[in-house]
């Protein structure tokens, strides 16, 4: 998106929850000469010792959702064999994507790692630190079925809804005609509400979360937008060199060893 700058999967979950997955760590610091990167003794100044806390916005899928009472998606999936691979307990927290893309989670100590669909943009380096790009993302628009909107200068007059805080969001903002309305929505969920309801005519956010919608045949993807966008693992500015470089090491390791391409084709493979 920016958020996501924003699936294949389709759930939905409301509510702040916070869940843990067991990854091998240890709540006491390893101050051995042979310390590893998850350990305490390498200063990765986590929010909870032993634990690595990983805030999203929840649900957005296929990167973020919930099902079987277990976060899971593209995102965490990848962020919980990270944290494997660090010795560390895996936590999600469900928070706000504006909280996280604008760095007022970290700012509160809510979060170690946010992991949202989130682009790296200028901007948000700004105030956040991200990992390497992990995801190549697309904008897209949504319309219904049979809708005469064919392309972004078609909504002339029409009222088009993003998720406020995110690329698609700028995206729509740049590109629209001047008479088209755009309207900004808290999350996927209450913009998805408002096109089955007719209160907006067209969606424009990140090409799996709409694509998710279209599985039921009402909907259909009438255009797909190239803007470079990559997404990133986001972390705060203070004091986070060793985790950036731990969840990049560990990014590596599962690009290397062909687990990051199962993960990814278990969700895009389509």
């Amino acid at each position: 998106m920016i958020r996501r700058n924003s699936a294949l999967l389709a759930a939905v979950a409301a509510g702040t929850l916070l869940l843990s997955a067991c990854g091998g760590g240890s709540d006491d610091a390893d101050t051995g000469s042979d310390a590893t990167p998850g350990s305490e003794a390498g200063g990765l100044n986590l929010v909870t010792p032993g634990s690595l806390t990983v805030c999203s916005d929840v649900p957005y899928p296929p990167f973020e959702f919930e099902e079987d009472g277990e976060y899971t998606g593209f995102d965490l999936d990848l962020m919980r064999e990270i944290a494997t691979g660090m010795e560390l307990e895996f936590t999600v927290q469900d928070v706000g994507f504006d909280g996280l893309q604008s760095g007022v989670a970290f700012g509160a100590g809510t979060c170690d790692v946010g992991a949202s669909a989130m682009t790296i943009t200028e901007e948000r380096q700004q105030s956040l630190t991200f990992s390497d790009p992990y995801y190549d993302s697309l904008q897209s628009l949504l319309v219904p079925e049979g809708s005469d909107i064919s392309s972004i200068e078609d909504l002339g007059g029409m009222r088009v809804g993003v998720q406020q805080g995110t690329t698609g969001e700028n995206y729509a903002g740049e590109n629209a005609p001047e008479d088209a309305e755009i309207v900004s929505f808290p999350s996927d969920g209450e913009m998805y509400a408002s096109i089955q309801a007719g209160g907006v005519d067209a969606l424009l956010q990140d090409l799996p979360v709409n694509i998710g919608h279209t599985e039921d045949g009402a909907f259909t993807i009438a255009e797909e937008y190239e803007t470079d966008e990559q997404y990133g693992f986001a972390m705060s500015q203070d004091g986070t060199e060793e985790l950036v470089a731990a969840v990049n090491e560990q990014l590596a390791a599962l690009r290397d060893s062909g687990r990051y391409q199962e993960i990814y084709d278990s969700y895009f493979a389509e």
